[in-house]
């Protein structure tokens, strides 16, 4: 048995009661995120541009969110665009592995999302600069945008604790890495989105409290440890060791197979803890049914959804053929700065 795309038996009965859903606006959404990405530099090369196209993240974006309207998917695209073209940066090249370089991109991430809209420096890398359109366009309350701040700021931490890791040639151990992964994978980010889709706004008390907290922590730990099942091949060719499956087979011992198959199981039962606490959010919040329907509708969307699309794509096999030594869709300047605007950077 070949590890990640190759052994979704598992995986197809831990999602069998979790319907798909695929938003009707698929297809605006694919054609809108191929012109904001060139509109803002972010993608320069005939290879990255063919990596990128394949990895089909418009479709992604209307498998998670099935119920947004055209506005509302095509601005999810191009978050999903943001955030997997940076995580690629973090995984897969040097920034990766440069704590001091990824401390100084976050902070210019972290002025974006908390400045005062000051004009940004001339030389901005196109990972900044697109993000500031993505703020722009993103309508939410203050609470909202703090929480999301919140997020993303927590996601810069455990993305140095990964670089650290990594430039100490350091496996974590199960618990630090699942606690961290949380954020490392900006699914907390990725499931405020929900609100800004569905025209909602939960109160803190509601956020807050143990029923919806289990349920979204369960929701993203799904989502996460799914994605480390499929993309296990191509992080192991690229060293990578940041993967749930690579941590447990190191702190147990075990084959591949082996940590396959019970990281398999340890989503199966937290599918389950999802749905446990869901039901008992929705018997403890009686008076917020309104808000908390439409919010875990889509956390089951993107726990289906991210299973479905990490299935069907190219993303992770075509690294994984690739192989250590190419990794030529990264690009420095969507990182580094450029010396021209976006439309310059060919």
């Amino acid at each position: 048995m070949s590890a990640g795309p190759g052994s979704p038996e598992g995986l197809h009965r831990a999602f069998r009661h979790l319907p798909p859903e695929l938003n009707s606006h698929v297809a605006a959404a694919v054609s809108h995120l191929h012109e904001w990405t060139e509109r803002h530099g972010l993608i320069g090369t005939t290879t990255a541009r063919e990596r990128f196209d394949r990895a089909d993240f418009g479709s992604f974006a209307a498998a998670t969110y099935p119920t947004a309207d055209q506005r509302g998917l095509c601005l999810i695209a191009d978050w999903f665009a943001w955030l997997f073209l940076l995580d690629d940066q973090l995984d897969d090249g040097v920034l990766g592995k440069d704590p001091l370089r990824t401390g100084e991109l976050m902070s210019q991430i972290f002025e974006v999302l908390t400045g005062d809209g000051a004009a940004l420096p001339a030389r901005a890398p196109s990972i900044v600069t697109s993000l500031a359109d993505l703020w722009q366009r993103t309508e939410a309350s203050p609470r909202w945008r703090a929480r999301f701040v919140d997020h993303v700021i927590t996601g810069g931490l455990a993305a140095r604790w990964e670089a650290d890791n990594r430039a100490r040639g350091t496996i974590p151990d199960v618990p630090s890495y699942v606690e961290n992964r949380r954020h490392t994978g900006a699914i907390y980010a990725c499931m405020d989105l929900i609100e800004v889709v569905e025209g909602i706004d939960l109160p803190p008390d509601v956020y807050d409290s143990e029923p919806f907290a289990r349920a979204l922590r369960a929701a993203c730990d799904v989502v996460c440890w799914t994605n480390d099942v499929y993309s296990l091949d191509k992080e192991t060719a690229l060293g990578e060791y940041h993967n749930l499956v690579t941590v447990v087979r190191h702190a147990h011992a075990l084959t591949t197979d082996q940590a396959v198959d019970r990281v398999t199981a340890l989503i199966t039962d937290e599918v389950d803890a999802f749905t446990r606490w869901e039901e008992e959010a929705l018997r403890a919040l009686p008076g917020h049914t309104g808000l908390l329907e439409p919010y875990f509708a889509g956390m089951r969307s993107w726990m289906r959804g991210n299973f479905d699309w990490s299935a069907r794509t190219r993303r992770y096999r075509d690294a994984a053929d690739a192989g250590p030594e190419t990794v030529d869709y990264l690009e420095l300047a969507l990182v580094d700065g450029a010396s021209g605007s976006p439309g310059e950077q060919r």
